[in-house]
């Protein structure tokens, strides 16, 4: 079992910056590939980002086509960690935003994933 909490949300305005973070339990995050999903008020849970690593380094990451260039996932083998940077925010990027799991290769499928946060606000002003 892995347990995921997530953290970093908050109110920003558009341009800015936020680091969210996912701390898990359970299990060593080398066994896993984490990611994240958002889900805005009336829409569909969508993919954000999700990453494998081997070893320390990240070998395999992806990202939705609306966040590439902006936002940023990276893990803390110390903490048992993975991060979200998101710069240059868009109104666009309000959404409740979730920490993912799986065994296997990142994946963009939401039903792909088996271990989920409980999400944390990002909440972007214009």
């Amino acid at each position: 079992q892995v347990q995921l909490v997530e953290s970093g949300g908050g109110l920003v305005q558009a341009g800015g910056s936020l680091r969210l973070s996912c701390a898990a339990s359970g299990r060593t995050l080398t066994e896993y590939t984490m990611g994240w999903f958002r889900q805005a008020p009336g829409k569909e849970r969508e993919f954000v980002s999700a990453a494998s690593w081997s070893g320390g380094t990240t070998y395999y990451a992806d990202y939705a086509d609306s966040v590439k260039g902006r936002f940023t996932i990276s893990r803390d083998n110390a903490k048992n960690t993975v991060y979200l940077q998101m710069n240059s925010l868009e109104p666009e990027d309000t959404a409740v935003y979730y920490c993912v799991a799986k065994r296997g290769r990142a994946t963009m499928g939401k039903y792909d994933y088996n271990y989920w946060g409980q999400g944390t606000q990002v909440t972007v002003s214009s």
